[in-house]
């Protein structure tokens, strides 16, 4: 479920949604759930990051002794 009983977000969600493994930022000692939040809406989802540099970058010239005899 993305809320908890409170109707308010859950980090485990959030966590889930950016396709981070289970506990990346949930388990971390001492942190609050606002800071768990702050952290996850400050990260980068890395899919769409891989995503973005694959159709953005130009492609790699091609060498020589890259291409099949």
């Amino acid at each position: 479920m993305p809320t908890d009983s409170a109707g308010r977000l859950r980090p485990e969600f959030v966590e889930w949604m950016q396709g981070l493994d289970a506990g990346w930022v949930t388990t971390t000692p001492g942190i609050t759930r606002a800071a768990m939040l702050t952290a996850l809406g400050n990260g980068v989802v890395l899919q769409q990051a891989a995503e973005a540099v694959r159709l953005l970058a130009p492609p790699l010239p091609r060498h020589g002794c890259c291409l099949a005899a």
